[in-house]
């Protein structure tokens, strides 16, 4: 019997120690997440709420679209004096085509851009952290009513705000480009304008991350409140998909495994790395129904990108013309927004994005060898082609799981592990001397 129960205690302490996850934070973005301010935050919200009306089609330059731009890029140009020369910033206008649906007639459209240079001359990356500062009322062609779009997408650009001045005086590998967008509710104008012109100027993006409604935290109708979680939206068949990738995509089963899904994992496990108390959901789907965002015209253009949104929305307060109906306060203001939610969201994209920008590029050509039967999967790849890698993680999953589980490391460009190809997804991700990890990449087979 003293036998049995000490083997007992010894599997149970054995399998505790199995379990424990060490966290191992880099000093410096930890740093950087502890400066996101819920205050500050909460009063860039408030300012924009303030403007009568951020529709895409005010004109008004005392309290309409124009005079909330250049509050954003005032806030751009203050930061920027901490960048040692760094950071720019500009309002960039373009005009928006008629559709005959929601923009009537060629229109003014301007995009609120700061850019944060790369300290290597030879990485011409860009990662895009992004929301849309515009707002709408229930009718979406009115263009003078209030509309405080405070949480839709105050929120978003607030965060956006937000993380150019804790980033401003900080170096990265990486260009990064902070942008408020303008025309989301008229068809994503804005973003669709950044994107065409990106894919026409040939620009190296290498993920965009873009943040619509970000900073509440309690649903109408199931009346749940809950500051605990967000969602990340991934589409899960590329938009962009050639035939070529769509015959890869079959037959290695990567149905789960498009680059802004590895985008989508990257975030989770960086975000809950760096944030406590908190937990990033990953959602199978490119964005909600009825809905869409501004990271769907770089999907469609071949960029990894990504939605970041509160867990649970609250459709009194979007949408909806400011006013009390059978005693119910509708309207998007500040007022029912949660702040510390807010932060803990900009923090998980901070986390994410200071990693991504300075870690090596992706490794190069990475194949799995399927050129014969066997219970071992052997991975081959080349080095990165921008940045140096220190070494590499082979990472490895369960096909049934939604994350990756196991990390291998090595410091070779090949790694051969006992476990069988035909049961696990693999992928690869580089890592730079400071720890920083790379997007993974999932293999191709090597078949001949």
């Amino acid at each position: 019997m003293r036998k049995n129960l000490l083997f007992l205690l010894f599997a149970i302490s054995s399998q505790a120690a199995i379990s424990q996850t060490t966290v191992i934070r880099n000093a410096e973005i930890a740093q950087m997440v502890s400066e996101i301010s819920s205050d500050s935050l909460e009063h860039h919200v408030r300012t924009l709420a303030s403007f009568n009306s951020r529709h895409t089609l005010s004109t008004n330059e005392e309290s309409g679209m124009p005079a909330a731009q250049q509050y954003v890029l005032s806030k751009f140009n203050h930061f920027a004096k901490q960048s040692g020369g760094r950071m720019t910033a500009e309002i960039e206008k373009f005009t928006i085509p008629a559709d005959k649906r929601r923009i009537l007639e060629d229109s003014p459209g301007a995009n609120v851009i700061a850019r944060l240079e790369g300290s290597d001359p030879s990485d011409d990356r860009i990662f895009i952290i992004s929301a849309h500062m515009d707002s709408r009322n229930k009718d979406v062609m009115d263009a003078e009513g209030s509309s405080p779009g405070a949480n839709d997408d105050g929120s978003g650009t607030a965060a956006v705000i937000e993380l150019a001045r804790v980033m401003a005086s900080h170096n990265f590998s990486a260009t990064i480009l902070f942008v408020a967008f303008t025309g989301e509710e008229q068809g994503l104008k804005g973003a669709t304008y950044l994107a065409d012109k990106a894919t026409a100027e040939e620009w190296n993006i290498a993920a965009v991350l873009n943040n619509d409604i970000v900073g509440n935290s309690s649903s109408s109708e199931t009346l749940i409140k809950d500051n605990l979680k967000m969602r990340v939206f991934s589409e899960t068949i590329p938009a962009s998909e050639t035939e070529q990738e769509g015959n890869i995509r079959r037959y290695t089963n990567a149905d789960n495994d498009s680059k802004s899904r590895q985008l989508a994992r990257y975030i989770k496990e960086l975000g809950e790395r760096y944030v406590d108390q908190f937990e990033v959901k990953l959602i199978y789907r490119a964005d909600r129904f009825l809905r869409g965002g501004d990271q769907t015209p770089f999907a469609k253009n071949a960029f990894t990108a990504v939605r970041m949104s509160e867990m649970n929305e609250n459709f009194i307060h979007q949408h909806e013309n400011v006013r009390i109906e059978d005693g119910i306060q509708y309207g998007d203001l500040p007022e029912f927004m949660d702040f510390e939610y807010l932060r803990k969201v900009t923090a998980v994209n901070l986390a994410s994005l200071a990693s991504l920008a300075n870690s090596p590029d992706q490794p190069q050509e990475v194949k799995i060898d399927v050129r014969g039967l066997s219970n071992k999967s052997t991975l081959l790849w080349e080095t990165p082609a921008i940045g140096k890698a220190k070494g590499y993680y082979v990472l490895m999953r369960e096909t049934s799981s939604a994350m990756w589980e196991r990390k291998f490391w090595t410091t070779e460009t090949s790694l051969t592990l006992p476990y069988s190809k035909d049961n696990y997804f693999f992928a690869v991700q580089a890592v730079s001397e400071s720890g920083a990890e790379s997007l993974p990449v999932f293999p191709t087979p090597l078949s001949r």
